[in-house]
């Protein structure tokens, strides 16, 4: 089959899913927004990539203003308008989309719809919800229209796809209320980039490069931004503020790393390194630098968003140090496998008191360190992964054809 691969964020996880496709010797374009400012995976052909994949960067004028709604919405329809001429262009069987703004999904899928492409939707977010709730609180006059308007969008681009990726069962009733075809929806649930995190010694070249190989170190890696509380990395920092040996490492950048910055200097928090996002070939080094690896999720964020940083953190062989609601399949999965300690985003309490377990117990992290990477060994097989989209392909070409009536 022809498969396009339109990963928004240019998660290191989708990348490597195209790459299995194209193993398995299917001919796969993977496309994303090379203007996204977030930290992103292996997103340049390899040398030993297969001959039937290739890599699409779509780059915009600016990098995305994530933090100016308008500007921000012109510019994802500006990606839009660029990511439906490579769909035509392509001509692919297959579109698949994932972690994308719904203004650019819906411009894919009437490409999609244009060229004859079965369409399936990667359910990573349900992205109207969130939207609304954002903009009730932001726009008081105007929010609850638009919000309502995305969420409107975003059920009927999931009633148009051919088939449906969610990634956690907890999506399977907001699907149901919005009247989609439930025979059409495949639960497959993420995973974290296994094979390009090998384990490392704790004093490598990155740890050195920036002095953390004889600290004791916190470390968070990723996005920062409305989902996220950095307050409560100001109070890790605060709670080993007299304690040499600890270093709070925020790796992000953006809308909460600048806050982060004021509150460094306001509060004199010399333990707080604050550092832009690292190259991906240096994440194995990053992960190995931690004793301990932190994600925080926003208590809104509930059930419908599962942070793929948590799933690379098992990878590394590290314990997970969490504030994420504890409905979340994130801290289901890090609970359930005994990979880390979890608290509820709003109790910053129990949250520095999982961080001094941590730091005071070395059986404690070595045991929640072992039981990541096993879970991670045992479920990440990006082969058998492959294989399971490749079944929901199937089921597309199944069907009618995508073209629009």
């Amino acid at each position: 089959m022809r498969i396009l691969v339109h990963d928004y964020a240019g998660h290191p996880y989708a990348v490597q899913l195209s790459r299995a496709l194209a193993a398995l010797h299917h001919n796969v374009l993977h496309v994303f927004c090379a203007s996204n400012p977030m930290p992103q995976g292996s997103l340049a052909k390899q040398m030993d990539d297969p001959k039937s994949f290739d890599v699409r960067p779509i780059s915009l004028a600016r990098t995305i203003q994530k933090a100016k709604f308008i500007k921000r919405r012109a510019q994802e329809i500006e990606h839009a308008k660029l990511a439906a001429d490579v769909v035509r262009s392509f001509g692919p069987d297959i579109v698949i989309s994932g972690s994308a703004p719904l203004d650019v999904q819906n411009g894919l899928w009437r490409a999609a719809e244009d060229v004859g492409s079965r369409t399936v939707f990667w359910l990573q977010d349900l992205t109207g919800l969130a939207t609304e709730a954002v903009l009730r609180k932001k726009l008081p006059v105007v929010g609850a229209p638009i919000g309502k308007y995305y969420t409107q969008m975003e059920e009927r681009l999931l009633r148009r796809s051919s088939a449906i990726v969610a990634i956690a069962d907890d999506f399977l009733p907001a699907l149901e209320a919005s009247g989609t075809d439930k025979d059409k929806i495949f639960v497959i649930e993420n995973w974290g980039p296994l094979n390009e995190v090998p384990l490392m010694p704790r004093s490598n070249g990155w740890s050195k490069e920036f002095a953390l190989s004889e600290t004791f170190n916190f470390i968070y890696a990723g996005t920062l931004g409305m989902k996220h509380d950095p307050s409560l990395l100001v109070r890790l920092s605060e709670d080993f503020a007299d304690d040499p040996s600890v270093r709070i490492v925020v790796i992000s950048e953006g809308i909460g790393r600048r806050w982060l910055e004021e509150q460094k200097a306001s509060l004199n928090l010399e333990n707080l390194i604050l550092l832009d996002f690292q190259p991906f070939a240096r994440m194995p080094e990053v992960f190995a630098a931690a004793d301990v690896l932190v994600a925080v999720l926003e208590p809104a964020a509930g059930v419908f968003s599962v942070p793929s940083k948590v799933l690379a953190y098992l990878c590394a062989n590290r314990p997970v140090l969490g504030a994420i609601p504890k409905e979340n399949l994130a801290a289901r999965i890090v609970e359930s496998q005994d990979a880390g300690l979890i608290a509820e985003p709003s109790d910053s309490e129990t949250f520095v008191q999982h961080a001094r377990q941590l730091y005071e117990d070395a059986d404690l992290r070595e045991r929640c360190s072992a039981n990541g990477r096993r879970y991670a060994e045992a479920t990440f097989d990006i082969e058998r992964i492959a294989q399971r989209f490749e079944d929901v392909f199937r089921f597309c070409m199944s069907t009618s054809t995508g073209r629009r009536t």
